[in-house]
């Protein structure tokens, strides 16, 4: 069984909040199998209801006057008892069923249960609700496996992920069997990347056929979304989801408008890349007019690339034969979009909002991300010439940039030149927003005010 962090966080929200527990995330990422995986592990009575598969347990909620009838009818539903303390209680596709949002607050104010709430495009359907219950309803955003946990699930030991992480905290090089074998678990990762179901048929079969099959299958369930939930403009939607691949793959990488239609302007389509977005399919990465905090001040929102939520759901969307090719390591092959959707996908799962940046004068830099009030420009590089990086340069020549770090993301071994270190394109694994832990205690002087 795959181990994912995601557990981990369930265990904690559990072990310390009363609030229900809301698990938002594109479809195919874990979300209910984790939380099933959690009651059995803690021996809870599980009662679930899911109100896409079952639209009749809408009526639990209608015309209902307080909690205790709501819970009455939860156990009138499944046809059994509730007991207090030792049961969990999981709304499932709660996208169907946009009253249980309200009405969360007083089943948790009741007391006697534990309540997980999960679905699939909360991002587009929970947009209108009433009334978001503060400090009832805590959300964790999921994500596919990120690399760390799919070198885990092929049984890369902790002591080698150990020995990984201290060569990043030092910036020293990591042995070269270990960098050898972490090179394989990558492409690997590109062909097959995150989706739990997708992982577990690879790590059940070695059969890369069958894994081709999940991943169309999950793509398949994507457009019947698209077209179920969004009727007015699912054409444009699903023009714009078919074409990622071959935008990330063009030179530039930009999403450009003339592919879809070169008489319509951004607006006419800017419903549909939100909606990817919001769904949790897409990950857009916005251009900023200069590499400086905060970087949300300078976003350009009709400049982007669109990344696939799922590299290997990418991968999947390129000719059949591509799995193989990247795993033989052929030099004819263009891994620069692959290696930037690896990128991207590392970057959103581990906390950050990406950016890219582009000017005429200074060129092109694939990511620029910020910590604490600090930026960094990431250049992802997957061929041999990796210590050519011009834009790169510009930025850190800049002084009104104030950048005194740049990262180069590529092949080698880890080294450092000057302002750049040189990381192998796994260490993404290490490169994570962290919450600032240094106290803000600021004081006003009022004594001129005094009496």
């Amino acid at each position: 069984m795959i181990d994912r962090d995601l557990d981990h966080l369930i265990e904690e929200h559990f072990r310390h909040n009363s609030s229900a527990l809301l698990l938002t995330g594109a479809r195919q990422t874990g979300k209910t199998f984790a939380l099933r995986k959690y009651a059995k592990n803690h021996e809870l009575h599980l009662v679930e209801v899911n109100f896409l598969e079952d639209p009749k347990a809408l009526s639990i909620f209608e015309g209902a006057r307080h909690a205790d009838e709501v819970l009455l009818r939860l156990s009138a539903y499944s046809n059994d008892e509730l007991i207090k303390g030792k049961t969990l209680i999981f709304f499932d596709e709660v996208q169907r069923c946009t009253d249980l949002i309200t009405w969360i607050k007083f089943l948790v104010d009741e007391g006697s249960y534990s309540y997980a709430l999960s679905g699939s495009l909360l991002g587009v359907e929970l947009k209108d609700i009433r009334s978001i219950p503060v400090g009832y309803l805590h959300a964790i955003e999921v994500f596919p496996l990120d690399l760390m946990e799919f070198a885990k699930a092929l049984g890369v030991s902790g002591k080698v992920l150990d020995s990984i992480h201290k060569a990043w905290m030092e910036m020293t090089p990591v042995d070269s069997v270990i960098h050898e074998s972490l090179m394989k678990v990558v492409a690997l990762y590109l062909t097959i990347g995150g989706m739990p179901a997708v992982v577990q048929t690879y790590l059940d079969t070695n059969n890369l056929r069958a894994v081709q099959d999940k991943q169309k299958e999950i793509l398949t369930m994507y457009r019947w979304d698209i077209a179920q939930y969004d009727p007015d403009n699912k054409l444009y939607i699903d023009e714009i989801f078919s074409l990622i691949p071959a935008e990330l793959n063009a030179k530039n990488k930009r999403f450009i408008l003339k592919d879809l239609n070169e008489h319509r302007q951004f607006a006419r389509h800017e419903n549909g890349f939100v909606w990817l977005k919001d769904a949790g399919v897409a990950l857009p990465t916005y251009n900023v007019e200069q590499p400086t905090a905060p970087m949300l001040l300078s976003e350009q929102h009709n400049l982007f690339k669109l990344f696939q939520n799922d590299v290997g759901l990418l991968a999947a969307q390129y000719a059949d034969d591509i799995a193989l090719r990247i795993l033989s390591g052929d030099v004819c092959l263009n891994f620069g979009a692959i290696y930037e959707n690896l990128v991207a996908q590392e970057l959103t799962a581990h906390g950050y909002k990406t950016y890219y940046f582009n000017s005429k004068q200074k060129g092109e830099v694939d990511f620029v991300i910020e910590n604490d009030g600090v930026v960094t420009p990431i250049e992802v590089k997957s061929g041999k010439d990796y210590a050519r990086h011009r834009a790169l340069d510009n930025l850190l020549s800049t002084i009104d940039y104030h950048i005194d770090k740049a990262i180069v993301l590529c092949n080698d071994n880890v080294h450092t030149k000057d302002a750049i270190c040189y990381l192998p394109i796994y260490m993404t694994m290490y490169i994570r927003k962290e919450a600032s832990r240094n106290p803000l205690i600021y004081k006003i002087d009022l004594s001129s005010l005094e009496p």
